[in-house]
């Protein structure tokens, strides 16, 4: 596959059934995140996976965090949140770990910890995988980071739902990038 198609043409799978990614295939998803623009050579990023039972265990702690957020939360707003990690069998947590730097600022490392995951989602698409990328209330929960075990300084940049994708795949619509781009002229 060419990069310039990977680029323009990956879109978010909504529907992901197994099998999950290989070995193989991960330690190339992972390769590809390693390469994400990172000044000062932080490495601002780590990555947990999440498959088999594990993904039920990440349920229960959503439904934990939903009910200390939410004291009178629903049953069925509980087993939502229980179902979450459900939907593709497997999920990569990306966490940006934040740096005290003289010279770079968190939000750099924050934007070269989403560069990893982006780089995740993209080389899912060349192995042929889905990916969806999701955040949401539990990437912001603090007791959902506390039961991912996160250092004070680290936080969630997003949930990467991986699998094969179910039923037919989309097509991205076109887009011109006439209506993004101008000249500044000073």
């Amino acid at each position: 596959m060419k990069a310039l198609d990977a680029l323009q043409n990956r879109v978010s799978h909504a529907r992901l059934g197994e099998p999950a990614p290989s070995a193989e295939q991960l330690d190339r998803l992972f390769r590809a995140a390693l390469r994400a623009p990172d000044h000062g050579q932080l490495r601002p990023w780590r990555f947990l996976t999440v498959e088999g039972d594990a993904r039920e265990r990440l349920g229960d702690l959503f439904a934990r965090a939903l009910q200390a957020e939410q004291p009178d939360a629903t049953p069925e707003a509980l087993a939502k949140a229980r179902a979450m990690p459900l939907r593709a069998p497997m999920l990569i947590v990306a966490v940006a770990r934040l740096q005290d730097h003289p010279k770079v600022p968190e939000i750099e490392q924050w934007l070269a910890a989403g560069c990893a995951a982006y780089g995740i989602v993209q080389a899912a698409y060349v192995e042929g995988l889905g990916a969806m990328w999701r955040t949401g209330a539990m990437a912001f929960d603090p007791f959902v980071r506390q039961g991912l075990g996160l250092a004070a300084n680290e936080r969630i940049v997003g949930f990467i739902y991986l699998g094969t994708p179910v039923g037919e795949l989309r097509r991205p619509a076109p887009l011109d990038p006439a209506g993004f781009v101008s000249a500044w002229r000073g």
